[in-house]
């Protein structure tokens, strides 16, 4: 359990609350995942993912509740597992998401989860009907989402990027931990605790199936507590960056930036799509070059800057090893 302690100590002490609403100890769980008392009284205390992972998964079969206590009734062990395999036979993300948030309140009327679009986004939304266990409302509405998160990127073999997560309480002293426990942006005091990303993810098919979830269901905490690594439509989205801003994206440590991943991940991710940094950065400055050619009276040498060469004769060259020809040949002929 040597990983980088980022997890705030005040989801350890919800999980101890648990305990005590149960009646029973929560010592053996604690030692398990290496978290001394001294540790559990610090107030500016982190813990790794897998001692978090630890921690979770004793006190989720100690109680037998996956829901750790939070809401009214319990969530036996398995219950999301059940919930997992019950979408596992949708046509997209979209419809396995909806699956399984209709069969979510059939186990727990406290919340009701909701899938919307706003434009181009995706919103997964977590409506409150009841108060959740005193002290566990910030780590029941995190796992909560965390949960849908990893299972919905689990599912489509993905990472879905989030663009946003929000939540409707103040910010808490341990506020830094959130961007890095949900890998975007987040605010609080927000009407409601909710995730935004590319509306896109949810025409990705499953590409699992009952062993994979077998597999995944002997040890699925992971899910919750660490990203997930690969994105299928990071290629996608470095397209849309590129074509967004092409003059900022002048090398892998901004495109990274942007993107929130970091340069290795960036190299490492495309590859695996079967693309390169270089070869999208090409095809943006290409299509940005031809728009400009056909459709604005610009110099060449003007254009050439425009998209990111220092001379007019170095950006002569790129263009004809992208289409087989000068830019005011291509100009002359009027065509794309």
């Amino acid at each position: 359990m040597n990983t980088r302690a980022v997890t705030p100590i005040a989801f350890v002490r919800a999980i101890v609350r648990a305990f005590e609403r149960y009646g029973q100890d929560a010592a053996r769980a604690l030692a398990e995942a290496q978290i001394t008392p001294a540790l559990l009284e610090d107030d500016n205390a982190r813990i790794s993912a897998g001692q978090m992972e630890a921690v979770s998964a004793a006190a989720m079969q100690a109680l037998d509740d996956e829901a750790l206590g939070w809401w009214r009734r319990r969530l036996p062990w398995g219950s999301y597992g059940m919930l997992a395999r019950a979408s596992l036979t949708a046509p997209d993300l979209g419809v396995a998401l909806k699956r399984w948030f209709r069969h979510h309140r059939l186990l727990c009327e406290d919340v009701a989860l909701g899938l919307t679009l706003d434009g181009a986004q995706a919103v997964v939304t977590l409506h409150e009907a009841l108060p959740p266990w005193p002290g566990t409302r910030e780590l029941c509405l995190v796992t909560t989402l965390r949960n849908v998160h990893g299972y919905a990127s689990w599912l489509v073999d993905s990472r879905i990027t989030l663009q946003e997560a929000t939540f409707p309480f103040a910010a808490p002293a341990h506020a830094d931990a959130y961007p890095v426990m949900f890998g975007a942006p987040v605010r609080f005091d927000a009407p409601a605790a909710t995730l935004r990303f590319d509306a896109a993810y949810l025409a990705l098919p499953p590409r699992r199936d009952e062993a994979a979830a077998r597999q995944m269901l002997q040890r699925a905490l992971p899910l919750t507590v660490r990203l997930y690594r690969r994105d299928r439509l990071l290629v996608q989205r470095v397209q849309e960056l590129l074509a967004r801003e092409p003059a900022a994206m002048v090398n892998a440590g901004a495109v990274a930036a942007a993107l929130n991943v970091s340069v290795r991940t960036l190299h490492r991710q495309l590859q695996a799509e079967g693309a390169s940094l270089q070869g999208l950065k090409d095809e943006a400055r290409r299509a940005h070059a031809v728009e400009l050619l056909l459709r604005t009276p610009r110099p060449v040498k003007q254009i050439a800057q425009a998209v990111g060469f220092d001379s007019e004769k170095s950006f002569a060259r790129a263009f004809r090893q992208w289409t087989g020809e000068t830019p005011s040949a291509l100009r002359r002929r009027g065509v794309g």
